[in-house]
């Protein structure tokens, strides 16, 4: 069974976690249909780290990649980014429009922090829409 997922941050081709993400980009460019609040946090273990946080219909349109990924491999991803951790993602569902071709629209899974996790934030900086490089400069994970 194949899975769609939506990846905004570092999962996205030319990222620095991309090497977890093994699945086939699905081609073009995709925001979600509905704005979402995206920062780029500071934790106690990790630095400029990008959150899209669940709490639809606040924030701006995101833009990101799609990849199809099977079933191992989005559990792979899951555990990456420490899914059912009371610290972890969850992942949830979303509807996405393509930002090329009008009329587009993909389900697919994202990998979103509930808000009660913005209380461990040291720093938030945004919303944005998209996650850039130059967001991305700083950008470290301490893994045990």
């Amino acid at each position: 069974m194949q899975f769609l997922i939506f990846v905004y941050g570092t999962l996205k081709e030319g990222f620095p976690n991309f090497h977890f993400n093994p699945g086939r980009r699905v081609p073009g460019t995709y925001r979600t249909r509905h704005p979402l609040p995206f920062y780029v946090v500071q934790l106690r273990d990790e630095d400029r780290a990008p959150w899209l946080v669940n709490k639809p219909g606040q924030g701006v349109q995101v833009s990101g990649q799609v990849f199809e990924v099977d079933a191992p491999t989005l559990q792979s991803m899951d555990v990456f980014e420490e899914v059912g951790l009371p610290t972890g993602y969850v992942r949830v569902a979303v509807e996405l429009e393509a930002v090329d071709e009008a009329g587009a629209v993909l389900h697919a899974h994202v990998y979103m922090k509930e808000e009660h996790q913005m209380v461990e934030c040291l720093a938030i900086e945004g919303p944005f829409a998209e996650y850039t490089a130059e967001l991305a400069v700083g950008y470290r994970l301490e893994q045990a």
